[in-house]
């Protein structure tokens, strides 16, 4: 059996060589020893795995990934992972240096169960398009709210591991992984949201997730899928 770790640090990949190094590299700067970066890669067509295996850093652990899309490639990583804090990461961001300890200080407090952060949004050349993405996207908490109007991002979330208990297998038909962790967390504990900027949000062409909204009926058929699989968790 494996022994919990303090952090782990959840990163799908998908044909992210342009990237992924950076990003490796901002995480790994700011983990201890005994903390653990998973990995899990999607059948990629370029470089990617090859950019991770020059880090030949013990605390980085690569999966290869179901191939299933990136809600999938997520759980992958979440059911392998060990730590009792656990954040998740994109490809082709790039956080800040104090992220990890700033987000644990919230984190270890003994109500909060997740926390979303504020990142600052950029072009690939990590050149400021928006100072703030809350104030951008108009972020705001609660269960309802978060149904109607998304505002979990994935790459600016941590939590703590018991969320997974609730949380995993994600259900079904998810349109993606970020909500329902969100959504999870705030039936089952207490969701802090920090105005912090504390990660660089790169958005380019090749991003795997958008920032566009779906077509009216696509987003209703999410909803509804979404209500379907809360009532089945008994969180609503």
């Amino acid at each position: 059996m494996l022994k919990n770790k303090r952090v782990s640090v959840v990163l799908a990949a998908h044909n992210g060589e342009r990237y992924i190094g950076p990003q490796i590299s901002s995480i790994l700067s700011q983990l201890e020893e005994n903390d653990e970066l998973i990995v899990s890669v999607d059948p990629s067509e370029d470089r990617t795995v090859s950019v991770i295996q020059v880090f030949q850093d013990s605390r980085i652990r690569m999966l290869q990934g179901p191939g299933q899309g990136i809600v999938k490639n997520f759980e992958h990583g979440l059911m392998a992972s060990s730590g009792d804090f656990i954040f998740l990461a994109d490809q082709d961001d790039v956080w800040q240096p104090d992220k990890v300890q700033t987000v644990l200080d919230v984190l270890k407090q003994d109500e909060t169960l997740l926390v979303l952060h504020d990142c600052r949004m950029t072009d690939d050349a990590l050149h400021e398009l928006e100072p703030s993405y809350f104030r951008w996207h108009r972020t705001r908490g609660g269960f309802w709210t978060n149904i109607l109007r998304n505002s979990y991002i994935g790459c600016c979330m941590a939590f703590r591991r018991s969320l997974l208990s609730e949380a995993l297998p994600f259900p079904d038909s998810l349109p993606m992984h970020d909500q329902w962790l969100g959504l999870t967390a705030a039936r089952s504990g207490s969701v802090v949201l920090m105005y912090r900027q504390l990660m660089d949000y790169r958005r380019h062409q090749h991003n795997q997730s958008s920032l566009h909204h779906a077509s009216l009926p696509q987003m209703l058929r999410w909803r509804l899928q979404l209500i379907r699989a809360l009532r089945e968790r008994k969180l609503l």
